[in-house]
């Protein structure tokens, strides 16, 4: 199931497994260059979007999006990104490089989201939302 109309079949709970269609296309639009986009990790938030300015020595020098700062790191703290239309993914097995930090982001991502259920390949991971979501209801028997 791909689209708003398909998804409407989990009523309620549909927000909670996968991003709107608008949000998918415009994530398969965004412009992207695999060879510079990376994560790189980072003490408070554990990783973020960078792009890879240059490599010298067992250093990269990187860009955190969104800001202007630039960081120069060991060559081992920088990861692949995946582009941008596995952001959010509901199924991780499907995402180009999967490594800890596109894990670890795609989740926080969803959970950010209030998507709490993610997928890789038969496996289910949910993150505790710790509060009730309007789609989950307790029957009394």
């Amino acid at each position: 199931m791909s689209t708003d109309a398909e998804m409407a079949l989990y009523g309620k709970a549909a927000i909670y497994l996968r991003k709107p269609e608008r949000e998918r296309i415009e994530a398969q639009s965004a412009p992207f260059d695999a060879k510079s986009a990376c994560y790189v990790s980072d003490v408070k938030e554990l990783y973020l979007k960078a792009t890879l300015i240059k490599k010298d020595g067992g250093k990269a020098t990187v860009k955190i999006l969104g800001t202007e700062e630039e960081r120069v790191v060991k060559e081992e703290e920088v990861f692949p990104l995946n582009p941008p239309k596995y952001d959010k993914i509901e199924d991780m097995a499907m995402m180009t490089h999967l490594n800890e930090a596109s894990v670890l982001y795609n989740l926080k991502e969803r959970y950010a989201a209030w998507m709490i259920y993610t997928y890789s390949g038969l496996f289910c991971a949910t993150v505790n939302p710790y509060k009730w979501l309007p789609c989950i209801r307790i029957l009394n028997v």
